[in-house]
């Protein structure tokens, strides 16, 4: 905001006088005057008038310091500003350009809705101006009036004129009506204002080699938000992109970056162009740090997601992320962690003679992340772990204190990852006890004297020094030493009964800390109770530490790929953390890799199953945009589906056929429409029954006996509960679970345990599309806030309505689950017996009929060992899971058994069991129209049978 300083009333009679003056000279002398105030923050508003009379002028620079002067005070003298509407029309029509281009800017900076409608029919002239500078001045101000009425730009069709422009023969018209379109479609993510297609991609490509540079980034811009049809296409925009990445420019150059960053995952990775783009990508890359150290760090900053999402581009490229002695610290810092995550096991002997090297500087941040990343080598190369851990007993012994430090807190880390392997270093560090000052390495050398204490022959001694001042430790020190005197009790109990009464007596009842205090009082009394329980709790074996705990999560990475020469890769955030509002945030993702031979498909082959390209393997991670966006929404409704009520029950089940054929699309089985196609209402008998329904079938189904002794069915058989998420890849929410299928409800039964030290709210759930359309049919349902230590269980009804996409395995389950401390992400695998509906009896006749006509190749066979079930038993058993008997028949002393199951989506499967007394295995032949879902069938039977 600026400043109003009064001015006099006698400057302000002087400068009146000049404006009115009949010398052009003298007149353009006084507005400068008056400029020069404004800049100060003079108020000169009452010379408003006088100032817009001298508009009437054919000198330029007279005419845009008036201009300058109105832009600055419409606002503030709306009605003033009405004067000027006529002069600006009159400009408008000008013969210069410059002049027309003049009046047409500063129609779009005067932010005024009184006389914005007066504006509309000269800013419709200059976009159809003959002279290429007036076209794009006006491109760029429809942009600017959309900003202050939107409505009208749309009812003046000007969006429609901007989108003409892109086909306009001058380069910079069309980069500016690029830029003016993606800024309004920024403020309307749903408009689909850049509708782009191969035609218009063209057209930018060829203006893209002829504008100024800045022209080329809105360009380049334009087109990373563009998703080719196919790798052939997305190969030929890679070609003419390619030539920007030689750009004295660096922005032109990461947003040329960006976009074959993006087009690269379309490009099958065999594909000898695919290789030779790899290599294109590492010079300039390259060259961006030759640059002036503040842009060295915005290059390396995404030259660090870069190489996260390829690091076969800068494989080779290591020496050049080597620290110069003059770079600033903020600099070496990211070279370091480039480092790291491009070392190998062909590089690692280079590297870490660097990083050893650079422990020996004078500047001790940059000493302690080397040594932090000596340790990180270790973890990472495993080959290397023994040479990283000589260098740091090396840098060990140079006893300086902050380099000490840091390898201890190193060391703990590397016997994190690799138990029993490095143990006789700890003589060494346990040297060095008495020099360590900081908490978190005190915290890592109390946690390797309790964690092999049985190795150290003093452990309760060096323990007990630490305990003398225990009050005065920080808190993660006083965490860490109650573990490890408990530890060392389980231990050798007989020797420090006495050193663990008082760290317990310390932390329970002369501590504030809550956190500490409740620690203290669990292992109290599990020690108390149940001292083998606590044995098993407090030893259990750890699970080792991942390669890579500081790599952004995947769905995030792709999401900055997309945004590479945006403050989102310098943040390496998304844009909707650090941008207020709605306005510019739009979530973005890369596109699915295709095969190269989708496209040379005839165009009836590609809509045959519904119309849409074959979709791409999922990532174990969901992409953002299904998923994360959706989540972090704090307010979460259950889902909502369109189509025809739910049946009975409240919940949404499984009825439709949502797959369309069954998984018949889902897989791209191509076969003839007959009557007894799965996905088209099998249920029901058909109308008109076969002649030859009655002859004889294989395996003996043309005479099938009535169901004698079939016993009443048992209850539906449930997995055991399985670790879905453990706690360390969760910030300490760990999730186990199974599946359920109870009175014709799919239920996700969760247990969700807090081993955190902080409360956890605000739960909710989502799916990632899956085979079968999986989706919560309510919210999470965690009532009450999960404390530290708590348990709670959870059953969370599921619906077959959601979003289908084929799955490998066919049953996995991708989850997202989200509370007040992050979003995390798990895999599961549900037994397909979940989707056995409860009216999966076929009659006999139909499923004669089926049975012959399912073609042979259809059919899998396989084997269930050492099942000691007589066949009434088994079928009795099967039937609990909705697995039902139709007919049973013995033939020499082997019972057959033929069934009939009915999925959730309408896909039927038909199954023989052949049961021989005496001998434990059993024999299964299983027909479907859709043989992938036969394998898990198979794994049901296998489960429920055995269990």
């Amino acid at each position: 905001m600026v400043c109003s300083v009064s001015i006099c009333a006698g400057e302000i009679f002087e400068l009146k006088a000049e404006l009115n003056s009949d010398k052009k000279e003298k007149k353009k002398e006084a507005v400068k005057k008056v400029i020069a105030s404004m800049t100060v923050g003079k108020d000169v508003s009452a010379l408003f008038p006088d100032v817009v009379n001298c508009m009437q002028t054919d000198n330029l620079e007279l005419k845009k310091l008036v201009y300058l002067y109105l832009m600055n005070y419409a606002k503030s003298q709306p009605d003033m500003a009405i004067m000027a509407v006529n002069t600006f029309v009159k400009d408008c029509e000008d013969a210069n350009p410059l002049i027309r281009a003049l009046a047409v800017r500063t129609m779009g900076c005067i932010r005024v809705d009184k006389i914005t409608e007066y504006l509309c029919e000269p800013l419709r002239k200059c976009l159809k101006d003959e002279d290429p500078y007036v076209r794009k001045t006006a491109a760029v101000c429809v942009a600017k009036l959309h900003d202050i009425n939107a409505q009208l730009v749309e009812d003046q069709g000007f969006l429609d004129t901007l989108k003409d422009l892109i086909s306009d023969s001058n380069p910079m018209v069309v980069a500016n009506a690029v830029a003016a379109l993606s800024e309004i479609a920024e403020s309307h993510p749903n408009s689909n204002l850049l509708d782009l297609n191969p035609q218009s991609i063209n057209k930018l490509l060829t203006a893209l080699n002829e504008c100024t540079e800045w022209g080329q980034i809105f360009i380049l811009d334009c087109l990373a938000n563009y998703t080719p049809r196919d790798d052939r296409e997305s190969q030929s925009i890679c070609e003419r992109v390619t030539p920007r990445l030689s750009h004295a420019n660096s922005a032109v150059v990461l947003s040329a970056v960006k976009v074959l960053m993006k087009f690269m995952e379309m490009l099958p990775k065999d594909l000898d162009y695919y290789s030779t783009l790899l290599k294109k990508l590492a010079p300039p890359l390259v060259t961006l740090l030759s640059a002036e150290p503040e842009l060295q760090y915005v290059a390396l900053r995404n030259i660090n997601l870069i190489v996260q999402k390829r690091p076969e581009i800068l494989k080779h490229e290591m020496k050049v992320f080597f620290v110069k002695y003059n770079d600033p610290i903020y600099v070496k810092l990211e070279k370091l962690d480039i480092m790291i995550r491009l070392a190998s096991q062909a590089n690692i002997a280079q590297v870490l003679a660097e990083l050893k090297e650079y422990a020996t500087e004078v500047d001790v941040d940059f000493v302690r992340k080397a040594v932090r990343a000596i340790g990180r080598c270790a973890i990472k190369v495993e080959q290397s772990a023994e040479r990283c851990v000589s260098t740091l007993l090396d840098l060990i012994q140079t006893k300086v204190n902050y380099v000490v430090q840091e390898a201890i807190v190193v060391i703990k880390d590397i016997f994190r990852k690799y138990p029993n392997k490095y143990e006789s270093v700890i003589a060494t560090l346990c040297e060095n006890l008495d020099s360590l000052d900081e908490p978190e390495a005190r915290a890592a050398m109390i946690w390797i004297v309790g964690e092999y204490a049985e190795r150290i022959d003093n452990a309760d001694e060096l323990l007990e020094s630490f305990l003398e001042g225990f009050h005065d430790e920080s808190t993660q020190v006083q965490l860490q030493l109650l573990t490890a005197i408990v530890k060392l009790f389980l231990k050798k109990p007989t020797e420090t009964q006495e050193l663990v009464q008082q760290v317990l007596s310390l932390a329970t009842q002369d501590s504030d800390n809550p956190d500490l205090r409740d620690r203290g009082y669990i292992y109290w009394r599990l020690l108390s109770t149940d001292p083998v329980a606590a044995k098993e709790v407090v030893l259990a074996e750890k699970p080792l530490i991942s390669e890579e705990t500081d790599l952004i999560e995947p769905t995030l990475l792709e999401e900055l790929i997309c945004h590479i020469g945006t403050l989102a890769s310098v943040y390496h955030k998304p844009p909707s953390a650090f941008v207020e509002g709605s306005r510019g945030v739009m979530h973005k993702r890369l596109p699915a890799r295709t095969g190269s031979g989708e496209s040379t498909e005839s165009p009836d082959v590609g809509t045959a199953a519904g119309g849409s390209a074959p979709e791409a393997a999922p990532s174990i991670i969901p992409s953002q945009g299904d998923l994360l966006g959706d989540l972090l929404n704090l307010d979460m409704a259950p889902p909502t589906t369109s189509g025809p009520p739910p049946p009975t029950t409240g919940m949404q089940m499984g009825g439709m056929d949502l797959l369309g054929g069954g998984l018949d699309s889902l897989v791209g089985i191509s076969h003839s429409v007959d009557p007894y196609a799965m996905g088209a209402g099998f249920g029901a008998a058909p109308a008109v029954m076969p002649a030859s329904l009655n002859a004889p079938v294989g395996g003996g189904l043309g005479d099938l006996f009535d169901l004698g002794g079939v016993g009443m069915p048992m209850g539906a058989y449930i997995p055991p509960k399985i670790v879905w998420l453990p706690a360390m890849k969760a910030k300490g929410l760990e999730i186990s679970g199974t599946f359920a299928r109870r009175a014709g409800v799919i239920q996700m039964e969760l247990i969700l345990t807090n081993k955190a030290m902080s409360v956890m709210t605000d739960f909710a759930i989502q799916f990632n599309r899956n085979s079968f359309g999986l989706a919560p049919a309510g919210p999470l349902q965690v009532l009450t806030p999960l404390g530290p230590n708590q348990t709670i269980e959870v059953s969370l009804p599921l619906s077959t309505v959601g979003p289908v996409m084929k799955m490998d395995p066919l049953n996995n389950l991708q989850v997202a689950v989200k509370n007040n401390i992050d979003v995390f992400y798990f895999s599961c695998q549900y037994p397909i017996s979940m989707l056995f509906v409860e009216d999966g009896k076929m009659e006999r006749q139909v499923f004669l009929a089926t049975w012959k006509d399912i073609p042979n190749d259809n059919e899998s066979q396989f084997q269930i060992k050492d099942c000691h079930l007589n066949s009434d038993a088994a079928s009795s058993k099967l039937q609990g899971s909705n697995i039902f008997t139709i007919a049973k028949r013995t033939v020499e002393g082997q019972d057959m058994l033929y069934m009939s199951i009915k999925l959730s989506n309408g896909i039927w499967v038909l199954a023989e069991l052949r049961v021989q007394a005496g001998n434990p295995n059993y024999t299964i032949s299983l027909k479907c129209r859709a043989p992938e879902v036969s394998q898990c069938v198979f794994q049901c039977y296998e489960a429920v049978l055995k269990n």
